[in-house]
């Protein structure tokens, strides 16, 4: 019995060394998103065009599409 709650606990504290290990990695490439510089913002926009807000949907249009 003794052996079995050791082993038990052997995996319960690498399963939670794992998951946090886990979570940090993963906010931290998340967070550490690159910033464009002037040049390249310059450059996507030429290229895919300036952000623009969609065009309101006229009176009586519909959402859904036409299959």
């Amino acid at each position: 019995m003794n052996r079995l709650v050791l082993i038990i606990s052997v995996f319960a504290a690498i399963a939670g060394i794992v998951t946090v290990t886990t979570v940090v990695m993963v906010r931290d490439e998340s967070v550490a998103a690159p910033q464009l510089s002037k040049e390249q913002r310059a450059t996507r926009e030429k290229f895919f065009g300036a952000p623009k807000d969609p065009a309101p949907i006229e009176k009586g249009q519909e959402m859904r599409p036409r299959w």
